[in-house]
């Protein structure tokens, strides 16, 4: 019983701290995790064992480097846009 209560106590807290996260470094974080799953995708079909290990192990980087940013963004360390390329202008005429 102990355990459980533990359990749900802890899961309050995590929730809570999710919340605390600014809409840019969740975007930042999503966008991670889609490329994240798009790799794993591809390591599922990869035709060998190394190719799919290095797969998986490129997803975990980007995983692990998009919680960093959004970590990052939250503690005001780097702004949203931080390393974005500026859009593309083409020069008056």
């Amino acid at each position: 019983m102990r355990k459980l209560i533990f359990t749900g106590i802890a899961s309050i807290g995590l929730l809570s701290l999710a919340a605390c996260q600014s809409e840019q470094a969740e975007q930042v974080e999503d966008q991670a995790d889609a490329e994240a799953d798009r790799l794993e995708d591809m390591a599922d079909q990869a035709p060998t064992e190394a190719q799919e290990d290095a797969l998986d192990a490129q997803a975990d980087a980007v995983e692990e480097a998009g919680e960093r940013r959004a970590d990052q963004i939250d503690n005001n360390e780097i702004a949203p846009d931080a390393g974005m390329a500026p859009p593309a202008t083409v020069p008056n005429q």
